[in-house]
């Protein structure tokens, strides 16, 4: 598969990958390109930046969820009929499972797929020293894999002066972003803000596009994403024979974090998605067979959740019956007895998780985590595993007991509801690392034995 592409790292968070990505994105957009999109890592907040206001395709490229082939297959499935695509780095380029680590890291996802890497080096407050940041990723793996860079808050007198000792490194200097601090990303709990919150956000990215186009050598960059070899990309594994079924999935403000390939991944195994909303809709969608509460910000509409009754009675009703649920981190949430929002005041929710879930002011378990079912289940075999993350600030008076979940460096805790034909806890599961949970999902939607 030849496809055009490069890989935005940085040696920290909070280098301005986010700003320049989405900066890049729309002013590669604005040349009439079909570009693809990319996030390194566990994040649904950035690639929901990329399709709902850039209006890209967007996908996950994560190693611990994948093995190479599968990284592989899903990154050829999401830049397919694309001219070219931006991946964005997530931590420092090198920061992997463990803190002496690579493993799963960006550069785990570089080398991979071959991309060739601009390294995003923040110089507030640098200039020659900026270069030494440079050197040192270029040293620290002899296959690093850097042949650009881009300098954050820098100059444009300081990066003339330095240009020629970066083209001495043997790297491409691809320009500079002067300090433009109306045009950041703002963020807050959890990770970026939805798009949907950011006033005025696309005028915002046509803002920094244009300051982009005056600091950034576009042309310089798209031969670099030329120079990315074709790609060995592995055959999609077969798909089983499966019925069809029709599956509502709540998406609205309040429930807004799906991964693109967890939803590509249940249409191939013959799912209709119907998309519903919590917050307006007075029914599930006519048909459905499934539910999937996927997670998000109910905190933050907490009010309107528990106010919309009608709703709330059709989840319960539908999980009563034996309607195959899989609930994730907010949607999880939104089954308790009440939800207390980050004021203390108590809603009440849907009742199927008899608890109360509660904000904790600090984020607690959290990472990568791999689950390990304590017990045979309606989609799961006891022992059986599928890989996951949690990332909440939120708490819940009953976290569940029927899985094992561990993490990479071996800290575990139980978690986790699994009775009838409900799945339920704070994880959020990648279905691409274990499909057979998905598959018994679906069949028993349809009412196979």
């Amino acid at each position: 598969m030849h496809s055009p592409r490069v890989l935005f790292a940085a040696p920290s968070s909070g280098s301005g990958k986010t700003t320049v990505v989405c900066g890049v994105l729309r002013a590669l957009k604005r040349r009439g390109l079909r570009v693809s999109a990319f996030k390194c890592g566990p994040d649904y907040i950035d690639p929901m930046f990329h399709e709902r206001v850039i209006g890209v395709r967007s996908g996950t490229l994560d190693r611990f969820f994948c093995d190479e082939p599968a990284l592989k297959r899903l990154y050829a499935q999401n830049a397919c009929d694309t001219d070219c695509a931006v991946i964005e780095g997530v931590m420092g380029y090198y920061d992997g499972l463990s803190a002496a680590s690579d493993e799963a890291s960006t550069y785990a996802v570089a080398k991979t797929l071959q991309a060739p890497v601009v390294l995003i080096v923040d110089a507030k407050g640098q200039s020659l020293s900026a270069l030494a940041t440079l050197r040192g990723f270029l040293a620290f793996r002899a296959d690093s894999g850097i042949q650009g860079v881009i300098f954050n808050r820098m100059s444009e007198g300081v990066y003339r002066a330095l240009k020629p000792a970066v083209e001495a490194l043997g790297v491409v200097p691809i320009g500079y972003v002067p300090r433009a601090d109306a045009l950041m990303i703002e963020s807050r709990h959890l990770g970026l803000v939805t798009p949907d919150a950011v006033a005025n956000l696309s005028e915002t990215l046509d803002a920094l596009a244009s300051l982009l186009e005056t600091s950034v050598d576009f042309d310089a960059l798209l031969r670099l994403m030329q120079t990315a070899p074709a790609l060995d990309v592995p055959d999609t594994p077969a798909v089983p024979n499966m019925p069809r079924t029709t599956v509502a999935v709540a998406r609205d403000e309040a429930f807004c974090f799906l991964y693109r390939d967890n939803l590509a991944l249940l249409e191939r195994y013959g799912a209709r998605l119907r998309f519903f909303s919590p917050l307006s809709d007075a029914a599930l969608p006519d048909g459905a067979q499934a539910l999937i509460l996927p997670g998000g910000y109910p905190e933050l509409y907490a009010k309107r959740l528990s106010e919309n009754a009608a709703m709330r009675r059709a989840v319960r009703a539908a999980i009563d019956a034996g309607m195959p649920t899989l609930a994730e981190c907010g949607g999880f949430l939104y089954l308790h007895d009440t939800l207390s929002d980050m004021d203390g005041t108590a809603y009440p929710m849907c009742g199927a998780i008899r608890a109360n879930a509660f904000y904790a002011k600090k984020l607690g378990r959290f990472g990568y985590i791999t689950l390990h079912a304590q017990a045979d289940s309606a989609f799961f075999s006891a022992g059986e595993t599928i890989r996951a993350h949690e990332f909440h600030y939120f708490e819940s008076g009953d976290c569940g007991s029927d899985f094992r979940a561990v993490k990479p460096n071996g800290r575990e805790w139980t978690c986790m509801h699994a009775s009838g034909n409900l799945l339920a806890g704070f994880a959020h599961l990648f279905y691409e690392s274990n499909p057979k949970p998905v598959e018994r999902f679906l069949r028993l939607a349809a009412k196979e034995d």
